[in-house]
């Protein structure tokens, strides 16, 4: 740590008791007085905070800008993904050519055409999880009745993984994307995930060996053209398909929940949202919820591999960079009144999904979630509303991917869901 580390704020800062939706005070302060902050990370190094829209998309579309975590002075996000990435990097931490090369080999399965066929599948999904909820009366945790299930089944179906380990995963999966568990416990629940997923790998090649099974799903084709076709080891391959279970559960499902919340407290947009008169597509609600929400509230890392000119500053070669998408989607000089929620806004250029060579392989699968979800909860139960204030509720600041631990919502039992 240099001399002056102590002197630069810590990132990522605490948002507002009052603004739990949206980013801290702090951080909009530093954005309109500078477009590059110097930031200490959880590990005491320091990076860049890049804090405007402009300049993040810049930074990302950069192949001067690496994604590999194993360049010295990449800033890595939390102590599990760190030894994670160190040991076996998914796709998201490689860099051109060989991220070009794996991503085009699993990009048909997240093409719009193969996810709408998803479509009524995530509807059933849905209803079914909406009717054990009412069943099981009110009030309820949306994001344990709804949020959280949803968007593990899915991924879960699409990939090839049994739900029946839905318990395990989410469990061991929430010591991952915290940014406050300790390093052992970071460092077990990699391994239990990575052993996990090696051993369905192992499983699945001996049935393509044997050709028992058809590679009609996204793990059977991983493991017949990455580890069968000896591009990667088997761990190698086990954490590409880790980085597909963890990126297509958590991210979705907070969304899910904060989405509901964002809506339930602008009843003026909500009403917008389910009015069939309004003229306002759920796709279009769904695009600026992404905005104005944005749950990667640690950002987006990358790390310098020569010396860069960014917004006035040099940034050397070896220092990393943080692109902070919250700030970078409520910034003024992209987005009008960026900070008010507007369902009725065109927004779909955001830096929710990333941008460049890296923009997010799953969004089309997230954004076709997310629509569902929505509209079917809101059209089924149009007497949703909270269970308690949101000063009560628990946002999760210590984790990767921000939200809240439990969203209470109850509803008019008389009515019933429709």
């Amino acid at each position: 740590m240099t001399a002056n580390a102590a002197e630069c704020p810590y990132f990522p800062m605490r948002r507002e008791p009052s603004e739990p939706l949206s980013p801290p005070s702090d951080l909009l302060a530093f954005r309109e007085r500078c477009p590059m902050v110097r930031v200490r990370l959880w590990d005491g190094n320091l990076a860049w905070l890049v804090t405007r829209y402009a300049d993040q998309r810049a930074v990302l579309a950069d192949d001067r800008f690496s994604a590999d975590v194993r360049r010295p002075g990449f800033p890595q996000s939390a102590p599990a993904t760190a030894t994670w990435f160190q040991r076996a990097r998914p796709l998201m931490t490689m860099d051109n050519p060989e991220h070009d090369a794996l991503r085009r080999s699993m990009a048909g399965a997240f093409t719009i055409r193969r996810v709408e066929r998803l479509r009524p599948r995530v509807r059933q999904l849905v209803d079914e999880l909406i009717d054990a909820m009412v069943a099981g009366g009110n009030p309820a945790d949306l994001v344990t009745a709804l949020a959280l299930p949803l968007p593990s089944a899915v991924i879960c179906e699409l990939l090839g993984v049994p739900y029946t380990d839905h318990d395990f995963f989410v469990r061991t999966a929430g010591t991952v994307v915290s940014t406050s568990a300790p390093a052992e416990q970071s460092r077990d629940a990699i391994d239990q995930l990575l052993s996990y997923v090696a051993d369905l790998i192992t499983a699945r090649c001996d049935a393509v060996r044997r050709d028992t099974e058809p590679v009609d799903d996204l793990l059977g084709s991983i493991v017949r053209d990455q580890y069968l076709g000896g591009r990667y080891t088997l761990e190698e391959t086990a954490a590409i398909a880790l980085q597909l279970l963890l990126a297509g559960h958590d991210t979705t499902a907070q969304m899910i929940a904060l989405g509901v919340l964002a809506l339930l407290l602008h009843p003026d947009q909500l009403a917008l949202a389910r009015d069939p008169d309004s003229a306002v597509p759920m796709a279009n609600v769904v695009e600026e919820l992404l905005r104005y929400l944005n749950v990667v509230h640690t950002g987006r890392r990358r790390v310098a591999t020569e010396d860069v000119d960014v917004a006035g500053q040099v940034v050397r070669a070896g220092e990393g960079v943080v692109l902070s998408s919250d700030l970078g989607n409520r910034d003024p000089r992209s987005f009008d009144r960026p900070d008010e929620l507007d369902v009725t806004r065109k927004v779909r250029h955001h830096l929710s999904f990333g941008y460049g060579v890296h923009q997010c392989l799953g969004a089309p699968l997230a954004r076709m979630e997310l629509q569902v979800a929505y509209a079917t909860l809101f059209r089924r139960i149009p007497s949703l509303r909270l269970a308690t204030d949101v000063a009560s509720l628990n946002f999760r600041e210590a984790a990767v991917v921000y939200g809240v631990a439990e969203l209470p919502i109850t509803w008019n039992t008389a009515r019933g869901a429709l």
